[in-house]
């Protein structure tokens, strides 16, 4: 993955402003497709405050036709948000996302 615009440093800004400071943010490098094709992917991030990094970086793999099949993260501040929304949340597989097409 790569910027496509420049963005904000996330340190600082709330929920709302870190969602719309990354909102098509990134984008799968050029051949990123074609070399990725088949392969699991992982999506890593040092820390996971909102979610917004990650939630950008999925998006931007659809949009290229590819999945995201984990993410890992290092850390997530005790008790946030997104604390609890990984541990939670349910990904939806590849054979999901298939049957809702």
């Amino acid at each position: 993955l790569r910027l496509r615009r420049q963005v904000a440093d996330q340190a600082g800004l709330g929920a709302r402003q870190r969602w719309e400071n990354l909102a098509g943010a990134l984008e799968v490098r050029p051949g990123g497709t074609r070399m990725a094709a088949g392969a699991r992917i992982v999506v890593v991030d040092d820390v996971v405050t909102t979610g917004a990094t990650l939630e950008e970086a999925a998006r931007a793999l659809r949009a290229a036709g590819l999945w995201a099949d984990a993410a890992a993260v290092v850390a997530a501040p005790s008790g946030s948000f997104a604390r609890a929304l990984m541990l939670e949340r349910r990904w939806t597989t590849r054979t999901e996302q298939k049957s809702c097409e």
